[in-house]
């Protein structure tokens, strides 16, 4: 993702304090709250041989809050924060973000399901609406993870391969719609298989304004630049035995699939995507301190694939496509791209004190038109450190700031929700 949501971060950190500030007896659960408190209702104790009125007057107060994050862990927690940021592309921007977690049924071994609805607008008039999900059902007979979003964005077009240079620049922007979904069923435990489907309805592809490389712009086949609908569906298989899907502590999760896009499912274009996303966590030093988490993850493609669908190296806008992935953070977003994308990372997830934690990653990847054109010497790099806010204690859901450096002079700031894998 490559915007950041200042006040959202703000907004978490500020809780407590504006919670102390208006009820001198906050319990240590207020920063969890994210709504005023209610007026404050009197307790009729009365003191003996008080008159009644001054007990009244001197009785303790109470106040009555409206939790988010209930305290019973059965309870679905509904936390909408506000969204504000700036960026060059977009000018200022503002929307909101509404994040629920609940679980389906009282048997404690059911992971618990969660969704993203994300909306903003820009003054430059850009757009996202944006809603991911990843559900288990009762006894998690079955599972669904997928998004419906709309974005309208611009962005830094750099071309085709390994090799772009800055100097390849160019502004572009586009709507697009993204409908994904896989539906799985549980054979064994931790093991689903089922179906993927995916479909992205592309509009017209404009320069934006006048500046960059034209020949950059025009590389992008023409008939691609008027807009095109890719529609694909395959088989998938998900092995996922990770402990909490928000803030993994331990566990793996394998994600294969295979997607056939073609004519007859509407899309203009026949190829064929290979997918695998692996990841492992385990906790170091004998405690859930201090978490290594691992990912390799391959996207590999046959056939007629759109400028759009190559694999693209760099921070995602969070969707479906890389299951909600952030890749290779500290390069732009689809700095570099093609047919082929392999990637690994790693990241060192630290508590350090209160809600705060702490992290360090590095990643390498590499892309190429065929697999046997990858070499040693095309491998780029990033990496960072970032920071950790527990935002929703009980369900581990953290808001997350990372700063990142990669190759080809390209450095970020992301802010977002969730951990990056």
């Amino acid at each position: 993702m490559r915007f950041f949501y200042p006040l959202l971060a703000l907004g978490a950190l500020a809780a407590p304090a504006a919670q102390a500030q208006l009820v001198a007896s906050a319990t240590p659960e207020s920063s969890d709250l994210l709504a005023s408190v209610s007026p404050v209702a009197v307790e009729d104790s009365i003191s003996e041989g008080a008159p009644l009125g001054l007990n009244r007057a001197l009785a303790p107060q109470k106040t009555a809050k409206l939790k988010l994050t209930p305290d019973d862990p059965d309870k679905p927690s509904f936390i909408p924060v506000p969204i504000a940021f700036y960026q060059q592309e977009t000018g200022f921007a503002g929307g909101a973000a509404i994040l629920p977690v609940w679980r389906f049924g009282q048997d404690t071994t059911v992971r618990k399901s969660n969704a993203r609805l994300i909306a903003w607008i820009s003054q430059e008039k850009q757009t996202t609406v944006q809603l991911t999900h990843t559900i288990f059902t009762k006894e998690e007979k079955f599972y669904f993870s997928g998004e419906l979003s709309y974005y309208d964005l611009a962005f830094k077009y750099y071309g085709r391969g390994n090799d772009t240079q800055k100097a390849d620049e160019v502004p572009i922007q586009y709507p697009l719609w993204v409908f994904d979904e896989k539906a799985l069923k549980k054979v064994l435990p931790n093991l689903f298989v089922g179906v993927r489907y995916r479909l992205t309805d592309l509009g017209e592809v404009k320069r934006k304004g006048e500046e960059g490389k034209t020949e950059t712009y025009t590389q992008i086949d023409s008939d691609q630049r008027k807009g095109y609908v890719t529609s694909g569906v395959g088989p998938a298989l998900l092995f996922d035995s990770r402990d909490n899907v928000l803030a993994t502590y331990t566990g793996n999760f394998v994600d294969a699939h295979v997607l056939f896009a073609g004519k007859g499912l509407g899309s203009d274009y026949n190829f064929t995507r290979y997918m695998v996303d692996a990841r492992h966590f385990r906790p170091l030093f004998g405690s859930n301190n201090t978490i290594l988490a691992l990912q390799f993850l391959g996207q590999y493609h046959t056939g007629e694939v759109p400028f759009r669908e190559w694999g693209g190296m760099g921070a995602t806008l969070g969707g479906s496509l890389y299951n909600n992935a952030y890749l290779m953070r500290g390069i732009y977003e689809a700095r570099y791209r093609d047919r082929q994308f392999t990637t690994a990372q790693a990241e060192i997830r630290q508590k350090l004190f209160w809600r705060i934690d702490g992290a360090v990653f590095g990643a390498v990847g590499e892309v190429a038109p065929a697999i046997d054109e990858y070499t040693f010497d095309g491998l780029k790099f990033a990496g960072g450190v970032g920071a950790r806010f527990r935002f929703n204690r009980r369900d581990r859901l953290n808001i997350r700031l990372d700063y990142g450096v990669g190759s080809g002079g390209n450095s970020g700031i992301i802010f977002a929700v969730g951990e990056a894998f």
